[in-house]
């Protein structure tokens, strides 16, 4: 029998309704189906992230691990399997197979321990599953967004894939619900510094781009992997300008120190080689998406790190 963590059972159930409990009702006989189908045999206990299941697995012909991941089938899944055949393996998990019908992915399992790992017991959720180690647990912060710029700059290379949603499209959605959304914030200038990321975005969303964006790349979508020193995994996948994939790598590890937040986004925009300016309104972008986002879920305030973010980069100069 498959176990079903509470966790994921309750995530389903609020983010995605009747639809969420129907897939977590139907995880253990799809599990099982998968597994027979592809001829696996479980190796450890189930992980989970928000939205999946992970099972660490080996293949029973070869005793290849990997890891099958199950998970509901909608508008950020059923884009994963298409950025991993375009990133083909280079910077990300490999994808070793796929069921179009249901979004049931065989992942190559990443494992390793890196160099710089700061101890703990590993955790394991997102994408791959197996041994593997988060860039969240490298002791030297400044190392470890290092690592995630270089990585950062090889998937964001690859041209987008046909079919995938576009980020000019998610921009002008976000504009256009910008007022309504700035009218319920309780602080002023709170609403006035979303109306600026709006503004900031309208500025660059008629030159959208074209890469294949991650989305999702933060410490915790890293792993130390034997193959490369590290692999990407669980995109959310997007065709766009890569400006937009930056706000994560500003917000984890998080240090408020505006210093910091000003290393941060010169390494990344210097590793990435992107144009500053257009970097800076991608990456209020982002901080438009979660304070909409925020706001739609009745929070009375943005997040204060992302408020901070946007405020150091508006008062910068390119």
């Amino acid at each position: 029998m498959i176990e079903i963590p509470a966790e994921l059972a309750a995530s389903q159930a609020k983010y995605n309704g009747e639809a969420g409990r129907a897939f977590i009702a139907a995880l253990p006989s799809r599990a099982e189906e998968f597994l027979d189908r592809w001829g696996l045999r479980v190796t450890g206990p189930s992980m989970h992230g928000v939205a999946s299941l992970v099972l660490p697995v080996v293949a029973a012909r070869d005793g290849v691990p990997g890891a099958l991941k199950l998970q509901l089938l909608d508008e950020e899944t059923a884009g994963e399997p298409v950025a991993l055949r375009a990133w083909a393996g280079d910077g990300a998990v490999r994808l070793l197979a796929h069921d179009p019908g249901t979004g049931t992915m065989l992942l190559e399992r990443a494992g390793g321990t890196p160099p710089g790992f700061a101890g703990g017991t590993p955790t394991q959720a997102g994408g791959s599953g197996g041994a593997g180690r988060h860039l969240s647990r490298v002791a030297d912060a400044r190392e470890a967004v290092g690592i995630l710029a270089d990585l950062l700059a090889r998937l964001v290379a690859v041209p987008a894939p046909p079919g995938l949603r576009r980020l000019g499209d998610i921009a002008a959605r976000m504009v256009a619900r910008t007022p309504a959304a700035a009218a319920r914030l309780a602080d002023p200038d709170e609403a006035a510094l979303l109306r600026d990321c709006a503004a900031a975005v309208r500025e660059v969303m008629g030159e959208p781009g074209d890469r294949l964006l991650h989305w999702d790349l933060h410490y915790d979508n890293v792993l130390a992997a034997e193959r490369e020193p590290w692999l990407a995994i669980d995109p959310k996948p997007l065709s766009g300008d890569p400006g937009f994939e930056l706000l994560p790598a500003l917000t984890n590890r998080w240090d408020p120190d505006p210093a910091e937040i000003r290393w941060r986004f010169d390494l990344l925009t210097e590793r990435l080689g992107l144009d500053r300016a257009r970097a800076r309104a991608w990456t209020l972008g982002r901080v438009l998406q979660n304070g909409l986002w925020e706001v739609a879920d009745g929070a009375p305030a943005l997040d204060p790190d992302q408020v901070s973010i946007a405020r150091n980069l508006l008062a910068r100069h390119p």
